[in-house]
């Protein structure tokens, strides 16, 4: 089993940035993908980015690509995600997800088995 906690949401201004962290424990934490997902107020999860075990390949959605930055830190067992140029339209429940490594798709909720409780991020325009 994984466990994953999240942190560094909080409130920015639109243009300004903040600093996700995932801390995880549990098992060898280089053996999994992770992944960011957010929820907005009203909406569905969705997908925001990833990166593979070792962190040789990432993948941005299209709407955070050249704005969202993730980063790991095997020997710390960190994953981050460095948000710029925020937006409204940012403001979410961001969680943190963990998968067995994988060539599944990285978009796709489900085969993320672990998950974390999600911090709240709030963009003011």
């Amino acid at each position: 089993q994984v466990q994953l906690v999240e942190s560094g949401g909080g409130l920015a201004q639109a243009g300004g940035s903040l600093r996700l962290s995932c801390a995880a424990s549990g098992r060898p934490f280089s053996l999994y993908d992770m992944g960011w997902f957010r929820q907005p107020p009203g909406k569905e999860r969705d997908f925001v980015a990833a990166i593979n075990s070792v962190g040789g390949r990432v993948y941005y959605a299209d709407s955070v690509k050249g704005r969202f930055t993730i980063t790991r830190d095997n020997a710390k067992n960190m994953v981050y995600l460095q948000m710029e140029s925020l937006k409204p339209e940012d403001t979410a429940v961001y969680y943190c997800a963990a998968r067995p490594m994988t060539t599944l798709q990285y978009t796709t909720q489900n085969t993320y088995p672990h998950w974390g409780r999600g911090t709240q991020v709030t963009v003011s325009s």
